[in-house]
């Protein structure tokens, strides 16, 4: 065995880090801090989200309501049920897709407002021009 003292450890360290916060908006970090402005938004956005819900299913109870109503002045069983098997569906399509575009609508609008973007409306996922 060697009397070799054990080498003394070293720290190594690196220049001091910076937090480097990423531009904000004022309105996102009203949201972040959840301030009362920031609520009052976020409240916005779950009404006009519920209120989207709410006539989506205003639409679909008419429907589901006024169907007996429709049958029984048919009186025919065959015809019943073709409404049943195919004519129906594409009601109920269409509800759902207004649903999820006014549901997509709210949202962009709410991203727009916290982010800041004013102008014309584009499609998610294409840059603007000159990006």
């Amino acid at each position: 065995m060697s009397a070799e003292p054990t080498p003394r450890r070293e720290v190594v360290t690196g220049e001091p880090r910076r937090v480097h916060r990423l531009p904000g908006h004022p309105t996102q970090s009203e949201i972040d801090e959840q301030t009362t402005l920031g609520a009052a938004y976020v409240r916005s956005l779950m009404r006009s989200q519920l209120r989207a819900g709410l006539t989506a299913f205003g639409f679909l109870a008419l429907t589901v309501v006024t169907l007996p109503l429709f049958f029984d002045a048919l009186g025919n069983a065959s015809v019943v049920w073709i409404v049943l098997g195919f004519a129906c569906y594409p009601v109920l399509v269409g509800i759902a897709w207004w649903y999820v575009h006014r549901a997509e609508r709210n949202e962009r609008d709410f991203a727009r407002l916290v982010h800041g973007v004013h102008g014309p409306e584009r499609p998610p996922g294409r840059p603007a021009e000159g990006d």
